[in-house]
């Protein structure tokens, strides 16, 4: 099949035929192995074909469809997915034994497995931010997880406060990305104002610390299935309030998100979910289940986390792998009660985890009313490079009188403890207990 794209006259390969595919894959040795490409994009392989009625191909175009040849009419949703499928065993056989990183911008069931993938060409709209809010969450409960939006929108020019509420969502969607088709100016944050700056480096720094539980939630969703992104109706669903709700969605476990989608917002009403809930900023601890205002300023967006979370944290970086860091936080979030909470970490590339070199370390938090107790249970051979928790406890409603770690009183000295909230202890310990007053 043959037409007009960007470039002029395009060719279109049948990648519903598994000859096709397989020829496909081969010309990725060039770009993979000799020029060191670490990923490819597929893009307008809706199949979107440009100066024809619908945009795409005739309805009579004829496929092989592995054997089973029909029209358009019925291998149109697939043939992207099939295209993004060939590309990832293309570049899988020659990035081996590194991972294969694929981004499509047309996807259909089953493409999880072979890709990532955005929303495509969104405009700079505060209309196209809450549809993206959405976009987001149903495409997780899909099974469509790594997906994001072209945060400040594709088409048209963005205001600042715009685009900044939106790299405030978008640093809590798994595929995050700030993009624009470059036909209206300029689109990067010190293109606007020194507000508009800084809140990007704020939450882009956010995200990187969030790294650790980022990844926890990746393999939650390979190993387990388990969306990234929660609606309020999934994570509660015995509560009829979420079942109308869209706005708020729940970030892996533990963390609620719930993103300004309005122009000159000093606050929202949002809706909190089943449990009791830390507000990221101030750390004041409300109950669930209702509704509340919530004030927020410029540079901030209603972020809350769940009683007893245990949350992982890497030091900032500019980029991943920047920084031989020997410690990496804890934020312990105290509760009345039991909660568990789990860190996955392994090589970050390559295929070792399948051999069991990962690290899975769960942690049991025992809250009382003068006590409280971290236990950690830890699975697989993989060694991390640091050595050390640094542990940061938020909500104590005791002063600290001792310290004892696998059973043995240990100084606040030798635990570097501030005498407040905060302290270091070496990350194989079993089991952490803070005896208060």
């Amino acid at each position: 099949m043959k037409g007009k794209v960007w470039p002029g006259e395009c060719n279109f390969p049948d990648y519903t035929n598994p000859e096709v595919r397989e020829w496909w894959a081969g010309l990725f040795k060039e770009l993979i192995s000799d020029f060191g490409v670490k990923g490819v994009w597929n893009d307008m392989n809706e199949p979107a074909v440009m100066e024809v009625p619908g945009k795409t191909f005739p309805m009579d175009v004829r496929h092989d469809y592995d054997g089973n040849p029909c029209s358009h009419r019925k291998a149109h949703n697939i043939y992207g997915t099939q295209m993004a499928r060939a590309t990832y065993e293309g570049v899988k056989q020659f990035a081996y034994p590194k991972r294969p990183f694929i981004i499509t911008r047309s996807a259909y069931s089953g493409a999880q497995r072979y890709s990532s993938s955005w929303t495509g060409d969104n405009v700079a709209s505060w209309e196209h931010l809450w549809i993206a809010n959405i976009q987001m969450q149903r495409m997780s409960i899909s099974g469509m997880g790594f997906t994001g939006s072209d945060i400040g929108g594709f088409a048209e020019q963005p205001s600042g406060e715009l685009y900044a509420r939106w790299i405030q969502l978008g640093v809590f969607h798994p595929f995050c990305r700030t993009h624009s088709s470059g036909d209206h100016g300029d689109q990067e944050p010190w293109s606007f104002d020194i507000d508009v700056i800084n809140i990007t480096r704020k939450f882009v720094e956010l995200r990187y610390q969030l790294l650790p539980y980022l990844y926890t939630m990746f393999w939650e969703y390979i190993n387990d299935g388990v969306p990234m992104l929660k609606p309020l109706f999934y994570f509660d669903q015995d509560d009829s309030q979420t079942h109308y709700r869209t706005d708020e969605f729940i970030f892996g476990n533990q963390i609620l998100v719930c993103p300004i989608l309005e122009p000159n917002a000093q606050g929202r009403r949002m809706y909190l979910p089943i449990g009791n809930w830390y507000n990221f900023w101030t750390d004041e601890l409300i109950s669930g289940r209702k509704e509340l205002w919530v004030k927020t300023d410029y540079d901030q967006i209603p972020i809350f986390v769940k009683e007893g979370a245990i949350i992982p944290k890497y030091p900032v970086q500019q980029y991943v792998g920047e920084l031989d860091f020997e410690e990496i936080s804890l934020d312990v979030y105290y509760k009345l009660g039991k909660e568990k909470s789990v860190l996955y970490e392994d090589a970050q590339d390559g295929y070792d985890y399948n051999k069991g070199r990962f690290s899975l370390a769960t942690f049991t938090l025992r809250g009382k009313e003068s006590d409280l107790i971290i236990q950690q249970h830890k699975e697989g051979k993989f060694e991390t490079n640091y050595s050390k928790f640094k542990i940061n406890l938020h909500g104590l409603p005791f002063k600290i009188k001792k310290i004892e770690i696998d059973n043995e009183l240990v100084s606040f000295d030798k635990v570097q403890f501030d005498g407040k909230h905060t302290l270091t202890i070496d990350k194989e310990f079993s089991e952490l207990h803070i005896i208060g007053l």
